[in-house]
This record gives structure tokens, sequence and C-alpha cells, in this order.
């Protein structure tokens, strides 16, 4: 019998983020720096591990779904391993929902194994339709790649296909409306996400936000939009196309902050759980797993962490702390 895994402020958790590696082929600007330094092996969660933190959130407080993140998940080998252990796992209602959040480059290569594992929802990363710009903000020259792997994903029957671009003013905020086009092109959910301050050289700034207002007015102007019914914890707002070709979503983790909707908690790829995208503290898994703590004593930290959850991120206020990792080292 589960137990429902409650927050001071009734939120109950029902999603989990893993990221399985803090490696990536990318190197982001709003990410992470040029050159990195990654964790050693031995500091990295083993499957076995990850599996095990996983079956002990669905089996004891229902957890649904669990989304898998980087770094770049797909630069872990044998990944499709780890997918068919967790869409293995069910609760009362049935198979947990199985996800992936990736930069889509290696998915022509890998995606069928995934799917066959057990993967069904793919988020994919893409920023700029512009070769050179995607280079600058990618530091890759890996567009045509990106595009080829959306299109494997479709053609492989992953459901939905979403694309996530981070929207930075004066970067690629005027590729707004080509990238709706693209998304209605093919057939896939554009989600534009408000630029977050967990780049790796500290950065950002609030004045190349783009909020999501501003979004949806201009995406309106070219392709009318009419709002879709309130998201509950997902992380976007959605409007749908008034001439019926698809939808298209924004992440206004900024402007409009969803905290009070958040059912989510995250596990780094070196075993640290945290409560938010934004926490300051950790509890470290890892080592307690490796000193022989029990799933008792497992449960109980966890329970510790999500009973002193924040009611959400204060960016933009004048008391707000940068978390000290970047996004690339907690998982997107």
């Amino acid at each position: 019998m589960t137990r429902d895994l409650v927050d001071p402020f009734g939120r109950v958790i029902r999603d989990l983020r893993i990221s399985v590696t803090d490696r990536c082929n990318f190197r982001c600007t709003y990410c992470m720096d040029e050159e990195m330094t990654w964790l050693p092996r031995s500091e990295v969660l083993t499957f076995e591990e990850i599996e095990r933190l996983a079956r002990l959130l669905v089996d004891r407080y229902g957890l649904e779904s669990v989304r898998l993140t980087g770094g770049e998940p797909t630069v872990r080998a044998n990944l499709d391993r780890l997918v068919g252990s967790l869409a293995a796992l069910s609760t009362e209602a049935g198979p947990i929902d199985v996800a992936m959040t990736t930069n889509g480059a290696t998915l022509r290569l890998v995606g069928q194994r995934l799917f066959d594992a057990g993967l069904r929802r793919v988020n994919i990363s893409l920023d700029t339709l512009d070769r050179d710009r995607f280079e600058a903000m990618t530091r890759r020259d890996e567009l045509t790649r990106v595009l080829d792997g959306i299109a494997a994903a479709v053609e492989i029957g992953f459901d939905p296909v979403k694309i996530n671009t981070v929207v930075q003013r004066g970067v690629n905020d005027d590729e707004l409306v080509d990238l709706a086009a693209f998304g209605r092109d093919h057939g896939v959910e554009v989600r534009f996400i408000e630029w977050m301050p967990l780049d790796a050289s500290g950065g950002w700034d609030s004045a190349a936000v783009v909020g999501q207002d501003e979004i949806v007015a201009r995406i309106d102007e070219v392709f009318p939009l009419e709002p879709v019914p309130a998201r509950g914890a997902a992380p976007a707002d959605r409007w749908r196309y008034r001439d019926g070709r698809g939808s298209v979503g924004v992440i206004p983790s900024v402007t409009k902050p969803f905290c009070g909707d958040c059912d989510r908690v995250r596990l780094t790829a070196d075993g640290q759980f945290r409560t938010c995208l934004f926490s300051t503290d950790e509890s470290d898994l890892r080592a307690a797993m490796r000193r022989g703590e029990t799933d008792d004593e497992l449960a109980a930290r966890i329970e510790r962490a999500v009973g002193a959850k924040w009611a959400g991120h204060r960016i933009n206020q004048v008391d707000f702390v940068r978390p000290r990792r970047s996004m690339s080292q907690i998982g997107g």
C-alpha cells in the first residue's frame, strides 16, 4: 500500500527527474562552460542504484512518472537497459510514464532501442533554426543531426515529441514565429522556456528574459492562438492554434512561476536528492546507499527532504540565491 509523499504546502510528489550523467556532447552557453570537468565515474550513480531509488519512490509513494535528463542522457552507455528497468515499474494504476529530455543529436542512432525498451515521450532541445547561430549557442556544428533526430523521433513513434526552446532577448527571440512554424509543419509541440539563472558563467540577466506574455503575443500575431485549459502540475502553459494545426507551450519559470503546483523532485547524477531545480540544499542518497542504509532509512531521508521543501524559488527577489551548480550538473 502506497502513501502520498506530501510537502509542507500540500503538494503531492508525483514526478521524479533523474540526471543519468553530467556529461554532454554540446556546450550550450546558457547551461555550461566551454571547458567542463566531469564527475569521476565512481561518483556517478550506477543503473542499479538509480533503479533502487526509483523503485522505492514508486512502490512507497506512488510516483507516476520519471524523466531522464543529463547533461545529455544518450551519452550514457547502454541507456536502454536503464529505461527497461524503469519502464517495468508500476503503481496500482499501471506502469509509470518514462520520458527523456535530450539534445536529439544521437536519436537516429539510439532512438529505436530506447523506444523498444519502454521510452515513450521525448523532449528535444532546439533553440534556433540557423546553422551559424546554432553553432554559436551550442558551440557545436550539429544542427543537421538535431533536425534529423527530431524526424527520427517522429518516425519511431514517440508521442508526444516536444521541442524545448530557451529564449534569450537579442540572441534568438527573433525566431519565435519561425520555430512555431517549424512545430506546426512537423507535428511537434514547441515549448518556449524563459531563460533561467542556471548558466555556469553566471551571466544571466533579467533584461534578457523574454516573458510568456510577449512570446504568446508575437506568435498570436501570425498564428492566432486560444488557451488550453489549466495545466495542473505540468510546467508549461499551453495554447492551441485556432486553425487546428497543433499547439504551443511556454514554461514561464521567471515571470509566472508555477511553484505552487510543483509535484516533482530531482536526483542528480552523483546521487543528490533535490526538491527544487533552484534548491541550495541537497540530501546525499549515494553516500547513504553505499554505506549500506536500508530502504526504510533512505525513505526517511527522502521524507525529511520533502518535509523541508520551500514554497518556491525567489528569482527576481532581493533574497534570491543561485544554486552553486549549473543546469547541466543538476539535470534539466
